[in-house]
């Protein structure tokens, strides 16, 4: 039965009913102001970008999510909730990306984002029930990479600012991405996707790594890049092509 869903799933992502479904994100007035710019939505951002298979439906809708809330576009976010739930990313994956959010962009794009999202989910029948908890199991700790993480920072900055270095460890390391509701490959794409939309590539180097350790392809990040220049725009992306060819180039890939 679970196969059967699933592939339905799928099926419904990948079809034209689900292309139409990208389409509602474009607010009317584009067309009544800007025809050509509606043009270029559907036909090249619709009908080609979010169809194509290097990244799937899914990682799109919510990697545009993570782009959107980083850059406070909260008029029509609501739309791109729904998009995300329709594509198969689950509340409680949206919930936690929220929370992630918050310390990648800050508490104040995070809270307009839960406003966004409140009248989808109750719309939807999305109980706290289906949230994540405040204090669930947490996964296991690769000590090794957190331990030369810690020593990297705490060298470099623990002089300069103690607090930082040590909520860096035990809020952000040692528990939010240790929480379970958003796998780590996921948690990783919203963040990478968060700093190339908020034009901070210089942050990039440790994020796509662990990305890719987490299990993105190259094929799948050279796509999100393509992705995002629609969404951060051209100039956010160029500035973060550099540092996603060194990460390449130096994982041999």
């Amino acid at each position: 039965m679970k196969t059967s869903i699933a592939a339905s799933a799928f099926a419904l992502m990948t079809s034209p009913a689900f292309a139409q479904d990208v389409k509602t994100t474009l607010p009317d007035a584009v067309g009544q102001v800007s025809p050509a710019l509606e043009a270029y939505a559907t036909d090249t951002i619709f009908g080609s970008e979010w169809t194509n298979e290097a990244l799937s439906m899914r990682d799109r809708a919510l990697l545009t999510f993570a782009a959107l809330v980083t850059r406070h576009e909260t008029e029509d976010l609501g739309s791109y909730v729904a998009l995300a739930l329709d594509a198969g990313v689950t509340p409680a994956e949206l919930s936690e990306t929220i929370t992630h959010l918050a310390f990648y962009t800050g508490f104040g794009n995070a809270t307009a984002a839960s406003e966004a999202a409140a009248p989808v989910f109750a719309a939807r029948g999305v109980s706290i029930d289906a949230l994540p908890p405040v204090s669930p199991d947490l996964l296991p700790l690769n000590e090794e990479a957190e331990a030369a993480r810690e020593k990297f920072v705490s060298g470099l900055y623990s002089d300069v600012s103690i607090g930082v270095v040590d909520n860096t460890r035990e809020v952000l390391f040692l528990d939010l991405w240790l929480r379970p509701d958003l796998a780590p490959r996921d948690r990783s794409l919203v963040t990478v996707a968060a700093l190339i939309a908020a034009g901070q590539p210089e942050q990039m180097t440790f994020h796509l790594n662990r990305a890719m350790d987490n299990g993105l392809s190259q094929e799948e990040a050279g796509a999100m890049l393509s992705h995002l220049a629609f969404y951060a725009g051209w100039p956010k992306v160029f500035s973060a092509m550099p540092i996603a060819k060194e990460v390449f180039e130096n994982r041999g890939q």
